[in-house]
């Protein structure tokens, strides 16, 4: 695992889910595939080629089903969110040790103010849309789920959302 510094980042993590498509790019119609249903009981749209679609929550929000790293992780999305946020169970499910690491920012959750250390995570794929070294914040406390934030959504060619959709293109 690389530890990186996230350089001109503003280190804060909130919780302002996307619950509408007005803090998202362009809207425009495409062809998206019907959604069904997850192990977990939530929405979950079908991968296309080249581009992940997710749509949202009985709770209103949109929740993201991501590979990192090769293993399954669950996060909010998040545009207000400047990185992606790990959880600290999250990041041990990925193999990183959140005891070993240096928190070397302070950061602002929901949950009130933590601390936070940077890694670069290898990958990040959300039905289809992958992006490679992605940086990403562990919080040490304060996140109840881990945040899909702008360090993923940034880089992007694109991302749209619908009233039950948004929609990622890599």
């Amino acid at each position: 695992m690389q530890v990186s510094s996230l350089g001109k980042f503003a280190l804060v993590a909130t919780m302002s889910a996307v619950a509408s498509g007005a803090a998202v790019a362009a809207m425009s119609p495409g062809p998206l595939r019907m959604a069904r249903l997850n192990a977990e009981g939530f929405v979950a749209a079908s991968p296309q080629a080249g581009s992940g679609a997710v749509a949202k929550g009985p709770d209103g929000h949109f929740w993201a089903d991501a590979e990192v790293n090769g293993k399954p992780v669950r996060f909010l999305v998040d545009t207000g969110a400047t990185a992606v946020a790990l959880t600290p169970q999250d990041a041990q499910r990925l193999g990183i040790r959140p005891a070993d690491l240096k928190p070397g920012y302070n950061v602002t959750t929901a949950g009130g103010s933590s601390r936070a250390a940077a890694v670069t995570l290898a990958s990040v794929s959300v039905n289809g849309a992958r992006l490679e070294n992605v940086q990403a914040l562990v919080v040490s406390d304060g996140l109840d789920v881990s945040l899909l934030g702008m360090s993923y959504l940034g880089r992007l060619t694109r991302f749209e959302a619908t009233r039950d959709t948004l929609r990622f293109e890599p």
